[in-house]
């Protein structure tokens, strides 16, 4: 989900029984060398191993950042008793510097997010919740399906928020350094959810990224739209579906939701059809697509009325396609992926009773590797058709390489990278 980062500003002078109270659970939990043993002169202490000396960094760090925590209005109690009990979490780091070996393919994504258990367990999440889910759809103008849909993708419905501490992960990656910046204002924010009183620091539960409760909020998205829906004087996405469904629907609102207009709908497109227009930044009121041979797919009689509406060849042009508008792109503002954004519209559609995807994905097609994309990308990039950095991750930048690449050897250019394309550029001198 967006973010934002709190502005902070050091303090002029650091309180002393905060600086002190910090220190002390500071170096508690850090391993160290013993005081009343010290060890004999003749001999050289052993070193520190590095998973102690990791910690007793983490621990210096964690000791630093309560000042910053502090000038930004976080209690010294809560800098004690919550910030100095943060725990550095080594799978944290693991989990955030792996990367699927794999790029999943579409289908794949699809098959599990809009898979017929989820759709049933939707379906009586909606009847079970209906009032809480309704009240919502009705004040912020998001239909209910579509909030079921993202707790369902999220969370399961509930049943899996994380393992992690909160504090304890944002801690971790803060201090591991990759994204510090973002993960420090994430984690003032966390620490003012607790100042706060809206939940406490052990109970604060999520992934190892820092996302939260039944919809999985990260901290600062919680501050600016999580809401108090049941009146309680909290605003709990762990433990109340009001809030829960009143703080997603308060989210999509304020990110551009379209309160009457679908998110876009299945269509056909026609043989001559031109895929490098085939991208959310092409934009054209739906009559305009229409007029250019797009039509809805069977069972629907025509094309639903968007403005700015995109088409999307998510496997190319041997896969479905769709036609999405302003409310699919408020989608990616929760999880910029098109695989995601594509998952909840499927998934509220079908909660609803409405249709799953009707065309045939292209199942045969082998899903390349991220070593394997970044070779594709690399000879792209050596026969000009530029990609460029390679990365193994395949973006607008590497479809619109790729399509230049089949255009000049006569292909159909959709930009969907296959084996047969690798193969293809790899044997060519």
């Amino acid at each position: 989900m967006s973010a934002f980062t709190p502005r902070l500003r050091r303090p002029a002078l650091w309180p002393l029984a905060a600086a002190l109270a910090l220190s002390g659970c500071a170096s508690a939990s850090a391993p160290g060398p013993a005081t009343s043993t010290p060890a004999p002169s003749s001999s050289t202490p052993p070193p520190a191993s590095a998973d102690a000396q990791q910690r007793a960094d983490f621990a210096a760090w964690r000791a630093g950042f309560a000042q910053q925590a502090l000038a930004a209005g976080i209690r010294p109690d809560t800098l004690r008793d919550v910030l100095g009990q943060a725990q550095w979490l080594p799978r944290v780091v693991e989990l955030d510097r792996a990367q699927p070996e794999f790029t999943r393919p579409p289908w794949a994504y699809l098959d599990s997010a809009a898979s017929p258990q989820r759709i049933a367990n939707g379906q009586a999440k909606r009847v079970e919740h209906q009032a809480a889910l309704d009240a919502a759809a009705a004040r912020y103008g998001v239909p209910a399906p579509v909030l079921t849909a993202i707790w369902g993708l999220e969370s399961n419905y509930g049943q899996n928020f994380g393992s992690f501490r909160t504090v304890d992960a944002l801690a971790t990656l803060a201090h591991e350094g990759r994204r510090r910046a973002w993960a420090e204002g994430e984690l003032v924010a966390a620490l003012r959810i607790v100042d706060q009183d809206h939940i406490g620091a052990d109970r604060m539960m999520g992934s190892w990224a820092g996302a939260m409760g039944h919809t999985q909020f990260m901290p600062t998205v919680f501050l600016a739209y999580a809401v108090d829906a049941d009146g309680d004087g909290q605003r709990d996405i762990w433990g109340s579906i009001p809030d829960v469904a009143a703080s997603t629907a308060h989210f999509l609102a304020r990110s551009g939701w379209r309160s009457g207009e679908p998110w876009g709908a299945e269509v056909r497109l026609p043989a001559d059809f031109d895929y490098t227009r085939a991208e959310l930044s092409v934009r054209q009121g739906a009559a305009q697509w229409a007029a250019e041979g797009v039509q809805a797919v069977e069972g629907q009689k025509t094309l639903p009325t968007l403005a700015e509406a995109s088409i999307l060849a998510p496997a190319g042009a041997r896969g479905p396609a769709f036609l999405v508008g302003p409310n699919f792109r408020t989608l990616l503002r929760y999880n910029n992926a098109v695989n995601y954004a594509l998952g909840v519209a499927l998934l509220a559609q079908q909660i609803d009773g409405g249709p799953g995807v009707v065309a045939a994905w292209p199942r045969d097609l082998q899903p390349l590797s991220r070593e394997q994309v970044r070779t594709l990308q690399t000879a792209l990039n050596e026969r000009g058709f530029d990609t460029g950095k390679p990365d193994g991750v395949a973006g607008p930048a590497t479809r619109a390489g790729l399509r230049r690449y089949q255009q000049s050897v006569g292909v159909v250019a959709d930009g969907y990278p296959t084996l047969e394309l690798l193969e293809r550029l790899t044997a060519q001198p």
